[in-house]
Formats: C-alpha cells, structure tokens, sequence
C-alpha cells in the first residue's frame, strides 16, 4: 500500500516524522518504507491554492492507495473538546463565489457557475463515504475558508450559513482532489482553538498536535494491520 499523508506546516506532524524515522526505513526525502507499507509526508504549505499546487504535482507522478490530510482546527461546535480529533466526513468551499449589492454572499453554486450536484459535490458538499471505516473518531462538517474567523460577526454569519463544526484552510481542496483522482481518503483534525474573537492565548496547540499524531500512528497500524490480513 502506497500511503499519501499531507499537512500545511511540518510542525503539525513533526511528531508523526520523527516516528517514521525510527520504525521505518527512509528510502527518499519524505518517503518511508516498512515491509507492504510506504508513507510519503507531503509538506504543502498553509491554504487551498498552495495544497492543491501540491497535491496536483506528486499525484501527476505517483498512484496512491490512501491519502491522510492531518492538522489543526477550528470548532464552531462547542461540544467539541479543545485537542479532540475529529473525522471530517463533508466539506464545502466556504468564501468560494461572490459579494452580493446588498451584502450577502453567492457561493459558486448559488452563482450558477457549478451545478450543486456535479461531481464530485452532492448538495454543494464534498463527501467522503471512506470516513465510515474510522468510526472510533467522532465525524464533523468542515468548512475551507481563505481567511479564517476572528471577527463575531461574520462568525455568526457563517456560521449559520454553513452549519459547520470545524474550519481549516486546506480540507475542502484536499477532499476535492482525491474524489476527482478517485483516491480514498480521510482528513483528520485536531481542535486547538474554538472559533471565536481572535484570542491566541486561549488556543492549545501543543495538545492538538500531540493528539492529531497519536491518531495518525493508530491509523497507520490499522492500515499495516489491514495489509497483514489481505496477504
């Protein structure tokens, strides 16, 4: 199996790297290797333009089985814990489209421009039925914005427009490209802030890392494990 794990910033899955380097053999920059198994780390930068530049040029020249897209996020719903990971099984395109005259926000689909059910959309969302088999993380509504909330509101705004539970800048790119290259996928997200007036002090972002690579090396060996029972 041919494993694809992509995140914004080293930072967020250093941990993760540094577990590679000690159980498996580094055949590559970034590519490790442990009997069936091979991991390639993708480091893409923060966003949807610089992941998709990414994503699009190590697909073009690799097949991969499984893709991982792991960091941080924000929670609009506040029943989730602060360094929880969470399983986000839908996303959509937040600040995709147009400003109104009066104000309000025209999604690309509300445009016309992309019908609400082309592929690989379903009601102006992104699925992703491969979310299922990871049932022992709680599964989320994402949101993939250009700029992320800190302003009252506009969070109010959209969040009532959207009803999303988290927010990141890369997730809805990612979940586009692999349903596009038919690769199954999972995005995993650990919360370090709620989202609300931008306060830094109060996000926890050492805990979120230290849970999201937890969660990443339990799914490695529930894919090794699922090699082991295939051969």
């Amino acid at each position: 199996m041919k494993l694809l794990v992509v995140a914004a910033t080293l930072f967020e899955v250093l941990p993760l790297k540094s577990y590679l380097e000690q159980h498996f053999t580094c055949i590559a920059p970034n590519i490790f290797a442990k009997e069936e198994l091979q991991i390639h780390l993708l480091i893409t930068g923060i966003g949807q333009m610089l992941t998709g530049y990414a994503m699009g040029y190590v697909i073009a020249k690799e097949n991969y089985d499984f893709a991982i897209n792991a960091g941080v996020a924000g929670a609009y719903n506040r029943e989730l814990q602060i360094g929880q990971v969470v399983n986000v099984n839908t996303e959509q395109f937040g600040d995709l489209g147009a400003e109104d005259a009066d104000g309000s926000f025209l999604s690309i689909h509300n445009l016309g421009l992309l019908p609400m059910d082309e592929a690989p959309f379903s009601a102006g969302k992104i699925l992703n039925k491969e979310a299922n088999a990871f049932d022992f993380l709680t599964k989320v509504h994402g949101v993939t914005v250009n700029k992320v909330h800190g302003y009252e509101p506009t969070i109010a705004r959209d969040y009532a427009r959207y009803q999303a539970d988290v927010e990141s800048m890369e997730g809805a790119a990612f979940a586009y490209i692999c349903r596009v290259h038919e690769i199954p996928f999972l995005q995993i997200r650990a919360i370090s802030n709620y989202v609300e007036s931008r306060n830094r002090e109060a996000w926890n972002l050492p805990l979120a890392i230290t849970n999201l690579n937890k969660v990443l090396q339990q799914i490695i060996t529930i894919l090794s494990t699922s090699i082991d029972k295939r051969d």
